[in-house]
């Protein structure tokens, strides 16, 4: 007994000392990426601790988020101005944001998902050229395209217009090849069934397969707004000179390099910060759709 007993305190000393190691661990592992996670953030929280600054306060003190002196004080004459004045483009740039996001994601949603489950379910010829020349050309650095695609649009005549924004960003190989990969993993007998009562491919699509596909739309349609959001170079080529097109970020980056050493920090703070703040939003409401994405794009096809 007395053995058993001395076995026992040691095996169970042997646990505490590895859940002593684990907890450590984990706190060292927190403190790591509470670490990174703060490095991330902390230049977009001096960007709103900023954009309510006056001038003079953040010539003086841009490192710091209160006020410090007598002297320092917040204000919102940035966003009064960025919003409401005459003499401000940052409305008209948020309409076209907006518009162009909308549009290019609810294409994404269709098209994507269509040509998805073309490749998944259907068979034609040139099945499997078709799907290598796709993932080909997610290999291609999208810098390579640019002079092609304005060549293009070009020639079409949809430089300057909304079409040259909207219609070369409407379908989204990635998303053809994201949706692709989720299809592939809904049991084929649900079809099967369907077909034996009648359904016609189409309407089994659009009854059927969609909705279970709704986790794997949400993310297509969230990682779409948040491209067409954030697009830089394309708007950049297409509008040439038409200033009512410009987008926010090419509005963004127009007014810092035309401004120079006179920008106007607050404004530009406060424009940067209203620019950011909806995929800010969207990503910590849907972050699980992101996650959801990125596993659809790597599970394994048949």
């Amino acid at each position: 007994m007395a053995a058993i007993a001395a076995r026992s305190s040691e095996i169970v000393g042997q646990d505490t000392g590895n859940s002593t190691t684990r907890t450590i661990f984990r706190l060292v592992a927190y403190g790591v990426l509470i670490a990174f996670a703060l490095a991330m953030i902390m230049p977009f929280i001096y960007a709103i601790a900023n954009s309510f600054k006056t001038k003079p306060d953040i010539a003086d003190y841009p490192q710091h988020l209160l006020p410090i002196t007598a002297n320092f004080s917040f204000t919102t004459e940035a966003y009064q101005w960025v919003l409401t004045s005459q003499q401000s483009a940052f409305p008209r740039w948020t309409f076209n944001s907006a518009f162009i996001a909308l549009v290019t994601t609810v294409s994404h949603v269709i098209l994507d998902s269509m040509a998805g489950y073309a490749l998944a379910r259907l068979k034609f010829p040139g099945k499997r050229a078709v799907f290598i020349g796709m993932l080909g050309t997610m290999m291609i650095p999208g810098i390579v395209l640019l002079v092609p695609r304005f060549i293009v649009l070009k020639s079409l005549g949809m430089t300057g217009t909304y079409q040259g924004l909207i219609v070369p960003a409407m379908v989204d190989v990635f998303g053809i090849f994201m949706m692709k990969q989720f299809f592939e993993t809904i049991p084929r007998e649900i079809e099967e069934a369907a077909f034996v009562d009648g359904a016609n491919r189409f309407l089994l699509f659009f009854r059927i397969v969609l909705p279970m596909a709704t986790p794997a739309l949400a993310a297509l349609a969230i990682f779409g707004f948040q491209g067409s959001w954030n697009a830089f170079l394309d708007p950049l080529i297409v509008v040439i000179n038409n200033r009512d097109l410009y987008t926010l970020p090419l509005g963004l980056a127009i007014l810092r390099g035309a401004q120079g050493n006179t920008l106007e920090w607050d404004v530009f703070f406060a424009s940067s910060v209203i620019t950011t703040l909806p995929m800010a939003l969207i990503f910590f409401s849907f972050q699980r759709y992101f996650v959801e994405g990125i596993n659809y794009s790597g599970l394994a096809g048949q």
